[in-house]
């Protein structure tokens, strides 16, 4: 049975959820999908590093029983304090690199070194970080091909929903014109309470009270986090290489509760709304911006956590493409689903590899 060994770069929410589900979920997989899943390295910034590449790899169920605020690699065997990003990517004869760190929206830093290291060793990337894929991804993915290695984001757009997969299947022959989504689930739920008559500052503690926002929500509420899932997305479907500069990017923190009811009133509802259309001269136009909706269209019932994007074509109309898009497991699905996406452009269950790691293969 052919494996891939995977180096998990952050150990926070995602990875580890990604971890739970080849502890708990592994033989099922292999079952199903025709390749193992074995962890060879973890790097956290807090835990430190941990890597075995012997026999079953990282036993995963006495780290995910640990609270993660209680995890020390140190203290294990081939453990250190530090999380050594740099040598595990490098070094550790891993097939494939989850990248899960924090999304750094100015430059993509360290993800996008991360991810260029991994490359550069003859190593696979799946990542669900927004940063390198939206400031460089053009660029990361020719590096791959020069390697001849992939990189896949599923998780980047619309967390474990293949909208990114989806379009670059499902639309060949098809013209993609544009692009409307509602693509962060934090500004989606805070806007529901502002319909129930909350003020923005309730709303927004109670969404962080649930886990859906974070201790700092500017990147949610002001539209940064969809800003940048519009640069990938509009990269994917139109070809658009676009800068931050480029996305124009109003958030909802300027609305009320009353703008909310008025709307209401008027049979519209409030969406953040990220978009991207191609003009006449070929030129992409894009933007990120609240937008009163009428009940008829496709984006106007989106709420909570649910996401959704809708494409704008020559011979289908508008299709629309939902669902969840936030959740620690949904995004660890995506990762999965860029190993699966790894796989089939590998073709590694035809490799006749046996019980070998394609790292392995590759050493004979």
């Amino acid at each position: 049975m052919f494996r891939y060994d995977l180096a998990l770069i952050g150990f926070g929410g995602v990875n580890r959820a990604l971890a739970e589900l080849i502890a708990e979920r592994g033989e099922a997989l292999r079952a199903e999908l025709g390749f193992g899943l074995r962890v060879v390295a973890i790097t956290d910034l807090r835990a430190g590093s941990l890597v075995r590449t012997e026999g079953d790899g990282i036993d995963l169920a006495p780290l995910l029983a640990a609270a993660p605020g209680e995890l020390d690699f140190s203290e294990l065997a081939g453990g250190s304090p530090e999380p050594r990003n740099e040598w595990v990517i490098k070094e550790v004869p891993a097939d494939i690199v989850a990248e899960a760190t924090f999304t750094n929206p100015t430059d993509g830093e360290p993800a996008l070194s991360h991810i260029r290291w991994a490359i550069e060793a003859g190593k696979h990337v799946c990542t669900t970080n927004k940063g390198p894929i939206a400031l460089h991804g053009p660029a990361l993915r020719e590096l791959a091909r020069r390697h001849g290695v992939r990189v896949e984001s599923e998780g980047t757009v619309m967390s474990g929903t293949p909208v990114l997969r989806t379009a670059r299947r499902m639309f060949g022959g098809l013209t993609v014109t544009g692009f409307e989504g509602v693509m962060n689930g934090t500004s989606n739920y805070v806007l529901g309470r502002l319909e129930s008559g909350l003020s923005f500052p309730d709303a927004v503690a109670e969404a962080q009270a649930l886990g859906y926002a974070e201790a700092d929500p500017t990147a949610d509420v002001e539209g940064y986090d969809v800003q940048l899932k519009v640069m990938i997305l509009a990269g994917e479907v139109l070809g658009a290489e676009l800068k931050r500069t480029d996305v124009p990017c109003t958030g909802i923190s300027s609305l009320t509760a009353e703008d909310v009811r008025l709307a209401a009133a008027e049979g519209l509802r409030w969406r953040l709304v990220g978009s991207a259309v191609r003009r006449p001269d070929g030129t992409v136009e894009a933007r990120v911006a609240p937008v009163a909706l009428p009940a008829e269209h496709p984006l106007a019932g989106v709420s909570g956590p649910t996401n959704a994007v809708a494409f704008h074509t020559d011979l289908l109309g508008t299709v629309t493409i939902g669902g969840p898009g936030a959740g620690r497991t949904e995004t660890a699905y995506a990762l999965l689903s860029d190993v699966i996406g790894i796989h089939e452009h590998t073709g590694g269950a035809a490799s006749g590899f046996g019980v070998k790691s394609l790292q392995e293969a590759r050493r004979g």
